[in-house]
């Protein structure tokens, strides 16, 4: 069974992981947030492309939709 610590020790730990993080620059965090954007919006246009091609040649194949 795991040993309990206070919470004192605890909120010390805490604190020392917390200030090895890197946080990201403002630049950066912007950046990253409108590649994000960017990238889903480019594979939501994919994958409607996608859909739109594979249901034309469904069709097409089945001959329904004439």
């Amino acid at each position: 069974m795991a040993t309990k610590t206070n919470p004192f020790t605890f909120l010390q730990q805490v604190r020392a992981e917390v200030s090895k993080v890197v946080w990201p620059s403002r630049r950066e965090a912007a950046i990253t947030t409108v590649m994000v954007f960017v990238m889903a919006i480019a594979a939501s246009l994919f994958f409607t492309l996608a859909d739109f091609l594979l249901s034309w040649g469904v069709q097409f194949l089945l001959g329904v939709g004439r």
